[in-house]
């Protein structure tokens, strides 16, 4: 009890508190802007934490992190750009939800999620990070290998009914994550001997290209009578405690995953988004909506992406581990700080160790009041009209897409795939398995290749892993549910 009020004094002061409200604000806007992100909005401000005492630097910090998570899903929702990349799943319900006139539901089941998600990771971290520390060092690289297989069934779910075409885009998208340097033998492929190439593909370029540009040349090659103005109320709209009731199971489920896959180590957020979005499709009694507007898409993203934020502590504090790309950053500026992650952290440090649990929680609640004030600033760029919207929409694709790198390349990268997508658009083809195929290729392909080489090149090993066993078991069942559930059905009615 004295290490907790101790915790809650270095919070409640001055600079803790504007620490706090600061961190939240800028972490939103940085990570609605697309190209941006979590890691480029803590990389901004690190260097501002030099001029203040530790514990205020820290709060700052926690506060953009948790918060940066959140803002992708204001653009993903309203100008169908993902702000970051954990938000790529949002945009699958999120935008159909804005054109149909719902940005202001959109946005209030996103941030809802977002702070359910965000507070159940918390209490996560609080109360099982010794244990669950433990249970991610089992997870070597064929484990990771079977999740990542079982979060490809999300491509069976997002194809809308046209499997074949779904497949042939996401075979798209893992061939582009293989351009590039190959991190095994460091050799170049598929670069045909141009330089810039060697670094391969970066996601966002791909990301604002395939769902942004494309929309705006749809928008442009559909003439006039398709611009007009977009409808949407402008504002923030909470739905009733009796929607929400009707949904707890699936707010559960996502938070349960996004904590879960936060704790292993490298997988991220964005793989923690689609396995979400994927078990939501199958789990939830609004599946057959799902990809159309669908307040449960919404759920199974925004509370998995931002219990990752929990979880990946996790391993960061309990290990030394980095979770993600922005722990990573934030184990560079606990170190600065005098503050070394590892075992010892919670026995050496019991009172910074509360003071930041503390920090995460009150950053989760007060991101629910910046969420809905931003709104309606937000919101109300619905009420241009397109003809004026929609150039805004692609000077801030393209500015996001050369941000990332500040390379022309990636400003072509995502020209380019605005048109494919427009092309594959007109063909009948989802957008998303591609992003789906590029996002989780690499994980695969190392997954794959870790595991081959521990085997001594003998995939049957694999199955020796109980794990892996459990995941292969549950995509079968995933990818054969139709088959099965038809044939209950039919042995119901006889």
């Amino acid at each position: 009890m004295q290490n907790l009020l101790e915790s809650l004094s270095l919070i409640f002061t001055f600079q803790g508190i504007l620490a706090l409200i600061i961190g939240v604000v800028i972490g939103t806007f940085v990570g609605a802007m697309p190209g941006l992100g979590t890691v480029v909005a803590l990389a901004m401000m690190l260097p501002l934490t030099f001029a203040i005492d530790s514990g205020p630097a820290i709060i700052l910090l926690l506060s953009v992190y948790v918060s940066s998570v959140y803002g992708g899903s204001v653009s993903a929702i309203l100008i169908n750009v993902p702000g970051t990349p954990q938000s790529a799943a949002t945009v699958l319900d999120g935008y159909p939800m804005t054109k149909a006139g719902r940005a202001d539901e959109a946005l209030g089941w996103a941030t809802g999620a977002s702070v359910f998600g965000g507070i159940f990771s918390v209490l996560i971290l609080v109360t099982a990070a010794p244990t669950l520390s433990k249970v991610a060092i089992n997870f070597g690289s064929i484990e990771i290998l079977a999740l990542i297989i079982f979060s490809m069934t999300t491509i069976a779910w997002v194809s809308h009914g046209n499997t074949i075409k779904g497949l042939l885009a996401a075979l798209l998208g893992l061939f582009l994550s293989t351009v590039g340097q190959d991190n095994f033998t460091g050799l170049s492929r598929f670069d045909y001997g141009n330089f810039s190439l060697s670094a391969g593909f970066h996601v966002i370029p791909i990301l604002v290209g395939i769902f942004a540009l494309s929309e705006v040349f749809h928008q442009a090659f559909a003439g006039p009578g398709a611009q007009g103005k977009v409808e949407g109320r402008v504002g923030f709209k909470v739905a009733g405690l009796r929607a929400w009731m009707s949904r707890s199971k699936q707010l559960l489920r996502a938070s349960a995953i996004g904590s879960f896959i936060g704790v292993l180590p490298g997988v991220g957020a964005v793989t923690a988004a689609f396995v979400s979005y994927a078990d939501g499709k199958q789990s939830s009694p609004n599946s057959e909506k799902f990809g159309t507007g669908e307040p449960d898409g919404i759920i199974a993203s925004e509370a998995s992406n931002n219990a990752v934020t929990g979880g990946a502590l996790v391993p960061t504090l309990a290990l030394g581990i980095p979770g993600d790309g922005g722990t990573a950053v934030l184990i560079g500026a606990l170190i600065i700080h005098g503050v070394t992650p590892g075992v010892r952290l919670y026995v050496d440090e019991p009172v910074l160790v509360n003071m930041m649990f503390l920090a995460l929680f009150f950053a989760n609640i007060l991101l629910f009041f910046v969420g809905a004030f931003s709104a309606g600033i937000f919101t109300r760029l619905l009420k241009l009209p397109a003809s004026v919207l929609m150039p805004i929409v692609m000077m801030l694709s393209l500015i996001g897409a050369y941000t990332v790198r500040s390379s022309m390349l990636d400003v072509y990268v995502a020209i380019i795939a605005g048109f494919f997508g427009l092309f594959l658009r007109y063909g009948g083809f989802q957008l998303a398995p591609i992003v789906i195929g590029y996002v989780l290729g690499q994980p695969f392909e190392e997954g794959l290749r870790r595991g081959l080489l521990l085997t001594g090149d003998q995939p049957l090993r694999f199955f020796e892993s109980p794990i892996f066993c459990l995941f292969i078991g549950l995509t079968v069942l995933v990818l054969t549910s139709p088959l099965w559930m038809k044939l209950l059905r039919r042995n119901a009615k006889a």
